[in-house]
């Protein structure tokens, strides 16, 4: 009976051991998972961020993430970050990282602080996944947006001018005397297109200069 009581149980934990190295394989395909001490040194890193970071496990522990620091975020990102995790509260954020070889490469990633009883942090464990695509979907799109806003401009900028001409011939014609009433119906007409045209003008100058003053505040936060 004590014999198939133990058997019992030690089937039961190799159960428990497959499940668990299971999850670990499908965790260490899909998510960059590291570990750092308080200070920030890396002390445990998967197997998918050696793969994307191209530094072996031996070249990261004991490194602290500015291995992989691609430079693309400010002093004050990381800051905030630092401020938030050293806080005891859970960081997430897009970081984009470059690795050995140079490469960049863009990860959605959450940081959580893990903290001893009296409530200092002793570890921060990160768990990050691969936004590449997503990065450069928004890349093309903003491309595409920037071409379009210059065309707009340049188109802006023609039109109004051609807008002006019209309405200082119009002016010039308006003036001469004994103009047949036909012919000054005409000029009148013209000129009043000119007017509205150069009125839409300047709402499309208006609205890509607002436009660009709200790309801006959104860059800057």
């Amino acid at each position: 009976m004590e014999t198939q009581l133990f058997a019992c149980k030690v089937k039961t934990k190799s159960g428990l051991l497959n499940i668990l190295k299971a999850y670990q394989t499908a965790i260490d395909q899909n998510i960059v998972c590291s570990i750092t001490d308080a200070g920030g040194a890396i002390t445990y890193a998967n197997d998918h961020f050696c793969r994307l970071s191209q530094y072996s496990r031996e070249e990261l522990l004991g490194q602290n993430h500015n291995i992989v620091n691609s430079g693309y975020h400010s002093e004050e990102f990381f800051r905030d970050l630092w401020q938030t995790i050293s806080a005891g509260k859970v960081w997430r954020g897009e970081v984009k990282s470059r690795a050995k070889d140079g490469s960049t490469f863009w990860l959605d990633s959450t940081i959580l602080p893990l903290l001893n009883p009296d409530g200092t942090v002793f570890r921060y464990f990160s768990l990050r996944h691969s936004i590449d695509s997503k990065k450069q979907f928004e890349e093309r799109h903003q491309a595409y947006l920037n071409s379009l806003k210059k065309m707009l401009f340049m188109t802006n900028h023609e039109v109004r001018h051609s807008v002006a001409n019209i309405q200082g011939i119009t002016d010039m014609l308006q003036n001469f005397e004994n103009t047949e009433e036909e012919t000054a119906q005409l000029i009148a007409s013209i000129r009043s297109a000119a007017i509205s045209l150069d009125a839409f003008t300047k709402k499309l100058t208006a609205f890509l200069y607002e436009s660009e003053q709200k790309e801006e505040s959104i860059q800057i936060h």
